[in-house]
Parts: C-alpha cells; structure tokens; sequence
C-alpha cells in the first residue's frame, strides 16, 4: 500500500491547455480558456463523514496522517502546492442552449498518476469560481451523501462513473430552496472529493464551437484523443472521426447499462454528459421502483418529462448529435457525422434487445418483436417492481405458472384485485417465455448464475438514501456506512441486508426525497 499523502502531482489538463489569465475570484465570461485557477474556501469546522475504502484499496493507497487528509479533503490544504483550478464549458440544459455554464461549485485540487491513469481529484461544494453566475459554490449534506453513495453504488453495479473518495461536513450554513416554492431554510454544507480520469463534457466542447474558437477546440480534442484515446493516431479528420465514433460507442454502452438497472439519471444536458462515457453529475436521479417508462425523478422536469427513463436513449443521441455539431468545425463532413450517428441508432436497438433478453437468461434468441413490447407493457401496466421482478426470475426456474404469478403479485403495488385484470395476459407471455428457455436447452443451475450476475438484488433506491440523509442531519452516520457496504455487492444475497430487498414502502411513495428531487443542492 502506498500512503496517499505521499504522491505528487502530475498534471496535464492544467499544464496542456489554456488557462484564464485572470485569477481574481468573480463572476465572469471566461473567454479563449479552458479553466480559470481558483482555490476553495476554508471551511469552519470540517469533519470527515465517510471514506471509500473499497476506492482506495482499488488505488493500492492508504491514508496514513487523517488530519493531514482531511485538510486536504476539506479544501483547507492545497495537495503539494497544487494550483487548484475550475474548469470551463458550456451546454444545453432542457433542449435549449444555456451558453457558459462551468464548475460552478466543483474545484480541481490534483492531479495524480496511480496505477498507470492520471486522476483528477475534484472538490463539490468547496465555494464560488468564476462560473458560479448567481450561486454560492457551496454544496448540501443530502445531496453530497446522494453523490457520495450513488457514485460507489453505480461503479459496483458495473456500470461507468466517475468516483467518491471521501464526504466531508463542513459545519457550515448552506441556505438553499429545496423545492423552489419561496421556503429556503439553511443546511448543514458538506462536500464530497470526487474522483476521474476526465471531468471534460460535451460542453467542454461546445463552448469553444459556439464562440468559433476553433484553435482552443483543437487545442481540447487533441488533448483528449492524446490521453484518452490515444490508440486512434495523430489528429486528422479521420482520427476526430475516430474520437467521435468511440465517444458514441461508450455512451451508448453506459445507457444500456443504465436501462438495464433501472437507473434515470434526471439531468441529462450536454453539460452532464461525460467525453469518456462516465456516468456524472449526480442530482436528482433514481432508480425504477414500478415500472414505468414515463417516470423522472427529476421535479424541474416533472411536467415535460424530457429526462424520462424511457427517452434516456433519445436524449443520449440528442446529445451526440450537439457534439457532433461541436466537432464539425473539425471535421467538415456532415454525411460522415450523420453515418456514426445513424450507426449509433441501430447499434443501440440491437444492444437493448441483447440486454434485455439477458435479464431474461435468454442468450440466443432473437427477439421476434412483440416478446419484450410485450414484456415492458405488462411491467408498466401492472406496476411490478423491476429490480424485484428480474431477481426473482433469476431465482430457480418454475415452470408452473401460478407460482410465477404470486411473484408477480409480490411485486407489484397494484393490489390483487387490480392486478388480476392483467393475469391472463401475463400467463400467454409466460408460455412464450417458457418454450424460449427450453428452446436455450442451458443447464439450469448456469442460467440461475448468469441471471444473478446480470440483474441486481439491491439497489440504491431513494427512500434508503433519504432514511441516511435523516440520520445524519441528527449527527448519526451509521446508515451511511451500512449503505455503504450494502452496495459494494449489489448483486450478492447478503442474508443480514435483506431487509432492503423490499419494495419502496407505501410512506415513501410522495415524502420529499423519497421519489422524486429537485436540484437543488
């Protein structure tokens, strides 16, 4: 194990690119750059909440001196005199264009070489920059233990992230308007050391193309083709075409992994959607509880549903096609930008047919178009819980119908005279479903395994993180950390946490921060 404290900076991103030559602290248009130097503010009082063991032992580190660290994690102590640093970009945010957004509250405070990657050390809630427009910079204890644990929950899922190291209680005052309806109170601030090769975005590119600074654009996607893909070549249209085509490809595998678990991420503007296909940015997501293609978690979004669990694909290609647009000046070839963007189209259609019947230990079937519509109708239209419906499923397989149809009665929040209305229905696709598993002719035993592997028993649903949100406004941490450890093995059993293998509780279906969220962070 090497000690955490003992690694030095080796920057890239700070060193490669354009800097914003002003380094005082205000509001501002940054211009021809893509970061302005900022340092953290001091907090009060800061405390450690929680650290991610699981992430350091995955670094090989250690932390020897936890004052030290906390100094550090806190934005109290720069790392071996790192020039901290904000960085800017621009996007769309709900399908409009919103020009110069940037880090706002998230301050870079290393960069570091571990295990042949460089990661960018990255502090939210550590105060203004010059991007914080009309905010604070500061950031609140619920959303950043959401962040902290969702960011852990999702890598243990498999699925791109960036990281949580740490959550840190500044012990100050944040006054925020959690639902927007005129009632701000104060919050206990706190911030969290996010972790990742690249915080760049699709609106890191976007910014310069809008402002037709070709020379700053080239200047970022050579930078990133360099450290990122570097296996694509020296820069060319060719190569940018490369860059772009991978960049679809990776975002395309994290929305299917996405769909596959259920999780909406709620904000998906070009400003939070990550060059490296890394899920980011954590708001106001969730996860499934009903099946429901309709839903969001989001109430910025609750009337136009823009960020829906089942537009998340649409909005993804949406995105693609704005940095496709950021890129041409590149490039100069629509025809050739409209060929990987068509190609994304079709290849995501074939991967979520794939995933979906591997949710059903199906492995070589060929969905004859009507199986899953189907499936997905009766999922919706009885309200079953997805993640408790494919877990079951991935139980031993029956053959009798009327023990399928209680575990369909488990986990639906219709109530059973509701539900039977759709049994019939349920039991012609039960029959399909049966003679495609026996058409499989897979050992039984092997399907259970593979179905475990692929569908989550635990998830981190919203109820569970607002219960730990409660506890540690009062000063207890102890959900955090069972939380914590819960999601490490998601797809485990785990005999003493069964108690969160159930469905969302009926208390939980309307309480604020238990289903849908607001940004307010």
């Amino acid at each position: 194990m090497n000690d955490f404290l003992g690694l030095q900076n080796s920057p890239h991103f700070s060193v490669e690119l354009t800097s914003d030559p002003i380094e005082e602290n205000y509001t501002r248009q940054v211009k021809n750059a893509s970061f302005s130097y900022v340092k953290p503010v001091t907090p009060s009082n800061p405390e450690i909440l929680h650290v991610s063991e699981q992430f350091l032992n995955e670094l090989n580190l250690t932390i020897n001196d936890k004052k030290e660290f906390l100094k550090i994690v806190s934005g109290e102590q720069s790392f071996h005199d790192f020039k901290s640093y904000a960085m800017c970009y621009g996007g769309h945010q709900f399908g409009h264009w919103a020009g110069q957004l940037g880090d706002g509250r998230a301050i870079n405070i290393a960069e570091i070489d571990i295990n042949n990657t460089n990661w960018k050390f990255q502090l939210k809630g550590a105060g203004p920059t010059p991007y914080s427009r009309r905010a604070d910079g500061f950031a609140v204890l619920r959303s950043s233990i959401r962040e902290y644990l969702c960011s852990e929950a999702m890598h243990n899922l498999g699925i791109a992230t960036t990281r949580a190291l740490s959550i840190v209680k500044t012990g100050d005052l944040v006054t925020r308007d959690m639902l927007y309806n005129g009632n701000p109170k104060d919050e206990q601030g706190a911030i969290v050391c996010r972790v990742s090769p690249s915080f760049i975005r699709f609106g890191s590119f976007e910014i310069f193309a809008a402002r037709q600074d070709v020379e700053n654009l080239k200047k970022l996607t050579d930078y990133i083709i360099k450290h990122h893909f570097p296996t694509l070549g020296k820069p060319s249209k060719e190569t940018y075409l490369a860059f772009f085509k991978e960049v679809c490809n990776r975002t395309k595998d994290m929305i299917i992994h996405w769909q596959r678990v259920g999780f909406v991420h709620g904000v998906m503007n070009t400003d939070n959607m990550s060059i490296l296909g890394l899920t980011i940015d954590y708001g106001p997501y969730g996860w499934l509880e009903d099946y429901n293609p309709l839903w969001t978690p989001n109430t910025t979004d609750a009337q136009n549903k823009r960020y829906r669990f089942g537009n998340q694909p649409n909005m993804a290609l949406w995105n693609l096609t704005h940095l496709a647009n950021a890129l041409y000046p590149l490039i100069e070839d629509v025809p050739a930008l409209q060929t990987i963007l068509e190609d994304f189209k079709h290849d995501y259609l074939t991967s979520y047919s794939v995933m979906m019947l591997k949710k059903l230990g199906l492995y070589n079937i060929i969905d004859n178009n009507e199986f899953l519509p189907t499936l997905e109708k009766l999922l919706h239209q009885s309200e079953v819980d997805m993640t408790i419906f494919f877990r079951t499923l991935s139980d031993k397989q029956t053959t009798n119908f009327e023990v399928f149809w209680e575990s369909i009665n488990n986990a639906s929040y219709l109530s059973g005279h509701e539900l039977v209305n759709h049994k019939t229905a349920w039991q012609d696709w039960y029959v399909t479903y049966l003679t495609y598993i026996n058409i499989e002719k897979v050992d039984a035993l092997e399907r259970e395994q593979r179905m475990k592997a692929f569908n989550p028993k635990y998830v981190l649903r919203n109820y569970m993180v607002q219960l730990a949100i409660d506890d540690a406004e009062k000063g207890d941490y102890n959900l955090i950390d069972e939380l914590y450890k819960l999601i490490q093995n998601p797809y485990d059993d785990q005999p003493d946490m069964e108690k969160w293998y159930t469905k969302r509780p009926d208390w939980a279906k309307h309480k604020v921060g238990c289903s849908m969220l607001s940004c307010s962070s």
